[in-house]
């Protein structure tokens, strides 16, 4: 072979150039997708934020304002008895205030998912009512009076409305829409206040007992009744968690979820089993107290997307953090005396239903 050959050969191609690609496009896109996985996480700080400032002003606003350092000397067993008082009284209430709160998101993002339904929340679907009528009845007619009776009794109720409401939205044309769900829940709702108020009013010694549930109050909650919700929703939490990854499949559409392997009947029975459980466990723990379950998934899902892996415990440290800030403001706007937490929570959040039915025009999600 001659060098002029040799040098005439076709050289063979040069490999394919793997380095990373160093466009414009390409890093903007990979600083994109870098910013979409940090969101759940930065989010997650910002409601822990929430949250931990939300306690300390539960505990040191009330009738009056107790320093930090008094609460700091009461949660060591010294100083003075203001600061003793206030822990006493308040970080048992407080801790209620979380547990019902991280309750009551879980729960309405639950049912938003189930449902499809951007509207869905405990309260609207009138699950509070019916779990509060059959708190109400078993006072009237059966003399309950533990809060273990109240939970079963709670839990009975409102498994029997969530179905009733389901089977009333499901009906003529058209099937279960968001609109109608949302129908059957306001009817079905007062139709069962109602009930209510034909039981208590013949009653009047029994008013006092039924205040409590009436409008949603925490300032009865004790160690001692969260020890006893505590195996309840620990039950919910276990389901919802099972069920967090299906209901991301089910949101594409029932067919795919089938075709990713996804059973859709029982994901919808755990999930709505998991929304009732911890619905009825806070009426029973707190009463009736709307909207949370509305509001929190919402604000949460335009923070993370709708990935339910983060949205249901996001939406938990959501409603924590919104059920103890509102029954602070509930305190402090009428010192000495106060406004209970659920009329405070309706009154912030039948503006964000309206808004979210007029913006999102009541359309699935």
């Amino acid at each position: 072979m001659t060098a002029h050959s040799a040098l005439a050969r076709p050289r063979p191609d040069p490999l394919p150039d793997t380095a990373p690609d160093s466009s414009p496009g390409s890093a903007e896109a990979r600083s994109s997708r870098r910013g979409r996985s940090r969101r759940p996480l930065v989010a997650c700080g910002l409601l822990l934020a929430l949250l931990a400032l939300a306690v300390v002003c539960s505990i040191a606003f009330g009738a009056r304002v107790v320093g930090i350092g008094e609460i700091l000397d009461g949660l060591a067993g010294r100083g003075e008895a203001l600061g003793a008082l206030a822990v006493a009284e308040r970080v048992p209430r407080t801790a209620t205030a979380v547990t019902a709160g991280a309750a009551l998101g879980v729960s309405g993002a639950l049912m938003q998912a189930v449902t499809r339904n951007p509207i869905a929340d405990p309260g609207i679907l009138g699950i509070n009512t019916g779990a509060s009528l059959a708190i109400v009845a078993a006072i009237a007619f059966v003399h309950i009076s533990s809060l273990w009776e109240y939970l079963w009794v709670a839990l009975a109720g409102a498994a029997l409305t969530a179905v009733f409401v389901y089977a009333v939205g499901s009906l003529g044309p058209g099937g279960t829409t968001p609109v109608k769900l949302a129908l059957a829940g306001v009817a079905t709702s007062a139709a069962l206040s109602s009930l209510i108020s034909a039981i208590m009013l013949p009653r009047a010694e029994g008013l006092t007992d039924f205040r409590f549930w009436q409008v949603g109050s925490l300032g009865r909650g004790t160690w001692g009744s969260l020890a006893t919700v505590a195996p309840f929703l620990l039950v919910a939490v276990v389901l919802a968690a099972a069920v967090a990854r299906p209901l991301n499949s089910l949101a594409l559409g029932e067919e795919m979820a089938v075709g990713l392997g996804v059973r859709v009947g029982r994901t919808r029975l755990l999930a709505a089993a998991a929304g009732v459980i911890a619905c009825a466990t806070t009426t029973a723990l707190a009463g009736p107290i709307g909207f949370v379950g509305l509001m929190v998934p919402h604000a949460v899902r335009m923070l993370v997307g709708p990935d339910n892996r983060w949205l249901l415990p996001l939406s938990a440290l959501g409603g924590a953090a919104l059920l103890t800030f509102a029954d602070v403001l509930g305190r402090v706007i009428a010192r000495p005396s106060e406004v209970s937490v659920g009329v405070v929570t309706a009154f912030v959040g039948a503006p964000v239903l309206i808004a979210i039915a007029r913006g999102a025009k009541v359309r699935e999600l």
